[in-house]
C-alpha cells in the first residue's frame, strides 16, 4: 500500500503556534505529496489570517466549526480527509525537518495501523518548558513510557503526536467524547479491533506544553482524573503503578509530619529523590535554572496527577 499522508490539527485560539507548525511543515525534508487539515475548533482567536499565508506552499484545508473538543475535531478532520493515513499532532508542536520522513521510513519497515511518536525539547523553548518536557519524559518521573521504550505491542501512543491509519479509523470511529485520555481510550479499542500499534522513536516533535505551573498543573490534574474512568471502562488495562503518583504525594505528607516529630528517615528519602531529579536534568539541561524547575515541574507533575487520580477514583460519579 502506498502511504499517502493528511495531517490533522485541531486549533483552539493558538494562532501563533499554528504559525510555527506550518514553518515547520514546510521545511520538511519530504518528497512525496501530503495534505494539512486545520480545525478551528469555535475559537475566537481565529487563525485563517496565519494559514492565508502558506496556501501557496502547503496543500492546507481550513475548516471552522463549534467548539465541541479536540478529540471531535480531530475525528471532523479525519472524515474530510482525502489521505489512507492520518498524522495527528497538537498545535503546539514543532517538527524536525526529517519528521515525516522517518514516518514513512517506520511504517515501510513495519507497517501498524496506528503509531505513536516521542517528544523533546527544543533549543528556543524557555526554561520552563524545557522543565516541564523533563518532567513529562524522564525516566526518573515517568518511567519514560511517553516514548523512551521500544515496546510495539503495548505503546500507548499521545494525541500531540500519533498516526492512525484510514482503516482503523473506520473500525474504531475515532476519538471518543473523554475531555481527557481520549488518545489512550484510542488506543485500547484499537488493540480491542485487533489493530496493532507501535512507538517510532525517530518521529520525534518539539512539544512546547504548558505556558506556567498552573497550566501544567491543571493539565495533569486532568491526566489523573482520566484514569480510573479508563480503568472503569477497561478493567483488565488497570495496573498498581497508576497509583504511584498518588502514593507518592501521600507519603510526602506523611515524611514532612514524621520529621516534625523528629522521624526524619522518610523524609530525607524525598530530599534524595529530588537531589536526584536536578541532577539527572542538570546532566541533559546543562542548564542551573531548568535544573531547578525541573525539581518543581515533577512535584507539580505528581500533585496534579495524584490528586486528579484521587478525585476521579472517590468522588466522581461512576460512568
Amino acid at each position: 500500500m502506498k502511504l499517502k499522508f493528511s495531517i490533522i490539527i485541531p486549533v483552539y485560539n493558538r494562532p501563533n503556534e499554528i504559525d510555527e507548525l506550518l514553518e515547520s511543515l514546510v521545511a520538511q525534508s519530504f518528497s512525496d505529496a501530503f495534505e494539512v487539515l486545520i480545525i478551528e475548533d469555535g475559537s475566537t482567536q481565529n487563525s485563517d489570517s496565519i494559514v492565508q499565508k502558506y496556501q501557496d506552499q502547503l496543500n492546507l484545508n481550513y475548516f471552522f466549526k463549534e467548539n465541541t473538543g479536540a478529540g471531535d475535531s480531530r475525528n471532523f478532520g479525519m472524515k474530510n480527509a482525502t489521505g489512507n493515513y492520518f498524522i495527528i499532532l497538537d498545535s503546539d508542536v514543532i517538527l524536525p525537518n526529517q519528521y515525516l520522513a522517518e514516518v514513512k521510513i517506520g511504517l515501510e519497515n513495519y507497517y501498524t495501523d496506528a503509531y505513536g511518536g516521542a517528544d523533546a525539547a527544543h533549543k528556543s523553548f524557555s526554561n520552563l518548558q524545557k522543565a516541564i518536557n523533563y518532567s513529562m519524559t524522564s525516566v526518573l518521573t515517568t518511567g519514560g513510557i511517553r516514548g523512551n521504550t521500544q515496546a510495539i505491542d503495548t505503546f500507548q501512543p499521545r494525541s500531540f503526536n500519533m498516526g492512525v491509519s484510514k482503516k482503523a479509523f473506520e473500525n474504531t470511529q475515532g476519538f471518543s467524547k473523554m475531555k481527557n485520555g481520549e488518545d489512550i481510550d484510542l488506543t485500547f479499542r484499537l488493540w480491542k479491533n485487533g489493530f496493532e500499534t507501535q512507538l517510532l522513536e525517530k518521529a520525534f516533535v518539539f512539544h512546547k506544553r504548558r505556558a506556567s505551573i498552573l497550566q501544567f498543573f491543571k493539565q495533569t490534574f486532568g491526566f489523573g482524573s482520566a484514569r480510573p474512568m479508563l480503568n472503569r471502562k477497561y478493567p483488565k488495562t488497570t495496573k498498581l503503578t497508576y497509583w504511584f503518583p498518588s502514593i507518592f504525594i501521600i507519603g510526602l505528607d506523611t515524611s514532612i509530619l514524621l520529621a516534625i516529630f523528629e522521624y526524619c528517615e522518610l523524609f530525607y528519602l524525598y530530599c534524595f529523590y529530588f537531589l536526584l531529579l536536578f541532577l539527572d536534568s542538570l546532566f541533559q539541561n546543562k542548564n542551573l535554572q531548568v535544573a531547578f524547575l525541573s525539581v518543581i515541574t515533577s512535584f507539580t507533575q505528581f500533585l496534579g496527577y495524584g490528586l486528579g487520580f484521587l478525585e476521579s477514583l472517590f468522588f466522581s460519579k461512576k460512568k
